[in-house]
């Protein structure tokens, strides 16, 4: 269990890092002139990656189902009223897919930019690793704000 907004900081730089590394991996594959590899790269890096963080803050699906219902209804609440669909739900690939519809702008610009000679993959790779950084980051932000208001929370158990 997580105690301390210090170890809370600790796992945030941790997925950070995470973040970063699989974000090279997706401008990696956005360099690839293969018509959708990028994105099913994406979707794949994205159902590991986001289940992964969750998991660090201890805010799966898993690990929410195993809390006490007042807390598990309060982590769901609070992440619903952030916007996140993510955290404490099992994480698949239908919601990878609505996830990059979000920023669909970006993923079909770097699909597209990719065919451009010479400077195409530079921009396809860039907006890639953006995108990607962009999600990853957003998730990391709300399980932090998440796991912090529960350590924040005293449980208060039914009499």
């Amino acid at each position: 269990m997580i105690t301390s907004a210090t170890e809370l900081d600790r796992i945030r730089d941790e997925c950070r890092r995470m973040v970063t590394r699989k974000s090279l991996m997706s401008a990696g594959a956005a360099v690839v002139p293969v018509p959708g590899l990028d994105i099913v790269a994406d979707i794949g890096l994205l159902t590991t990656l986001l289940p992964e963080i969750s998991k660090r803050f201890e805010l799966d699906h898993d690990q929410v189902q195993k809390m006490e219902p007042l807390m598990a209804q309060q982590v769901l609440v609070m992440a619903s009223s952030m916007g996140n669909t993510l955290i404490g739900r099992m994480v698949t690939k239908r919601l990878v897919t609505a996830l990059l519809r979000r920023i669909g702008v970006r993923v079909a610009t770097a699909s597209a930019a990719k065919y451009v000679p010479f400077i195409g993959s530079a921009v396809a790779a860039s907006l890639s690793f953006g995108a990607m950084k962009l999600v990853g980051n957003a998730h990391i932000d709300d399980c932090h704000k998440t796991a912090m208001a529960l350590n924040a929370t005293p449980t208060v158990l039914p009499a």
